[in-house]
């Protein structure tokens, strides 16, 4: 799947405007009279900016997953049924629900997949003599250039390929399970013939089988298995309703004002200490006082008010692709972005991360750059995933650090040939996966019924890039010194 030529029926800009307020100013006074869709990265960025839009007289609509079903409908339906209007989304709105014809899409900083861009994109551009068009406003430099890099590499034709996750192993032991329930029992030499060799269940499904009898999550009588008493506990409940969903979410409050409910909010906002004063949230672009929190049925009551609110979710740091983490580095090594409007604003920025990163990106491969404080950082390019694995497996990078998409810092004390020798070394080394935290585990849905070695495999192999990582070691090295 390829992007049409950019430039010829899509207008792309690229703005920055420096801060969420200031993306609210430009929404509030550009295009006005015209129906808008903005999507932003987070519940609590879509809650603070339609605030920040409705403080300004703007007609604001919401839509996110925290918001009730009725909530986002009657959103969803005013705004179809409204012109002069802005609706605010995360991804909810990236595909398949209806809100009439577009005139606009904007987007506060960059998706992090090219694919994510194209399905905005294609919400605009329906109505015949409209095009399609999206505006990119980025709240800080960083968002600056990783816009630039996911248009650069759209504008080269890539977009991400649609591939399985890696080693489903958690699904594995759901379908041992699910089966054993449907069947009533399950035969402990014939069960392979229900996969007829699929893949997953020939690599790891004896292991986890064992693990299952050995925990009870199975018991056996003669050669065959039935549900054991760890089974029904762990996912009995409601006739085991949670065995058949394969996706899970972390537990929220239903936010009720009256009966009516609002949507949903995280444990963290409720727990948090407010020192004395009241306790507000920001829901459906409103400001609600907290009046009662049932912990019990995790409901929490509220009313409306004219106190400011805070919007709060939690949530996972993503990170970028090998691909895009490129573009990235294309843009710094000044690539043209064809057919994408540039702002004075974002030439500025731009011209301003060429002369930041001037030491740091090479055409030829990556760069170790020693800093004033001594520190080597080897400027890989490779993503996120691709430097966890680089992390995991090179005794000269530095264990203690956040990972980031750009760069890696290297043991503390080393010199920059010693570093680029030791890098020399490892080529031929085998790569390992990721450490993962064992609060890891918690997202992968049936980890508890693998064993704990492949569960923390399993959510490794989704961690790193192995074939980044060996592109990013295989590459020449650039040495440089700050001055």
């Amino acid at each position: 799947m390829s992007p049409p030529a950019a430039g010829l029926d899509s207008d792309v800009q690229l703005d920055h405007v420096g801060s969420l307020d200031g993306a609210a100013t430009v929404i509030s006074r550009l295009h006005r009279g015209e129906k808008r869709l903005v999507f932003v990265d987070s519940r609590r960025r879509a809650e603070e900016l339609g605030a920040a839009l409705r403080s300004r007289d703007v007609e604001t609509h919401m839509s996110h997953s925290s918001l009730s079903v009725g909530e986002r409908r009657r959103s969803e339906l005013a705004f179809a049924e409204a012109r002069d209007c802005v609706i605010v989304a995360t991804s909810t709105l990236e595909l398949g629900i209806d809100v009439g014809d577009l005139d606009r899409v904007i987007q506060i900083g960059a998706p992090r997949t090219v694919a994510s861009f194209l399905q905005r994109l294609g919400r605009t551009g329906r109505r015949p003599g409209s095009s399609r068009n999206c505006l990119f406003l980025a709240l800080d430099q960083d968002q600056v250039l990783h816009a630039a890099g996911l248009l650069s590499t759209w504008a080269a034709g890539w977009v991400e390929p649609v591939v399985p996750p890696p080693s489903p192993r958690h699904i594995v032991a759901q379908q041992l399970l699910a089966l054993t329930l449907q069947e009533h029992t399950l035969g402990l030499r014939t069960w392979p013939r229900w996969w007829h060799g699929l893949a997953p269940m020939a690599a790891d499904g004896a292991e986890i089988l064992e693990h299952l009898v050995a925990e009870g999550f199975l018991e056996t009588d003669g050669g065959l298995a039935f549900i054991g008493p760890q089974a029904e506990r762990r996912f009995g409940r409601r006739h085991f309703m949670d065995l058949m969903a394969v996706f899970t979410a972390a537990p929220e409050f239903t936010v009720l004002a009256g009966r009516e409910e609002v949507g949903s909010v995280g444990d963290d906002v409720l727990l948090a200490d407010t020192g004395g004063a009241p306790r507000v949230l920001l829901l459906a672009g409103r400001a609600w006082l907290v009046t009662h929190v049932d912990w019990k049925r995790r409901r929490c009551h509220v009313e409306l008010t004219d106190l400011p609110g805070r919007a709060k979710w939690g949530g996972q740091p993503g990170g970028l692709s090998f691909e895009i983490t490129r573009g990235m580095r294309d843009v710094l090594l000044g690539a043209d972005l064809p057919g994408v409007g540039l702002s004075r604003r974002g030439r500025a920025v731009l011209d301003d991360l060429h002369e930041h990163h001037s030491g740091s990106v090479d055409a030829d491969g990556t760069v170790l750059r020693r800093s004033a404080d001594g520190d080597v950082h080897w400027w890989t390019w490779a993503g996120s995933a691709a430097n966890r694995t680089l992390h995991a497996s090179l005794d000269v990078v530095d264990p203690r650090q956040r990972i980031g998409d750009q760069a890696l810092r290297l043991r503390h004390g080393i010199g920059l040939r010693e570093a680029a020798s030791e890098l020399r070394g490892s080529q031929a080394q085998e790569l390992r996966e990721p450490a993962v935290d064992p609060r890891g585990l918690r997202g992968l849905k049936f980890a508890d019924a693998l064993p704990e070695t492949l569960a923390a495999s399993t959510v490794a192999e989704r961690l790193g890039d192995r074939s980044g990582a060996e592109v990013a070691l295989r590459e020449n090295r650039t040495l440089t010194t700050d001055q």
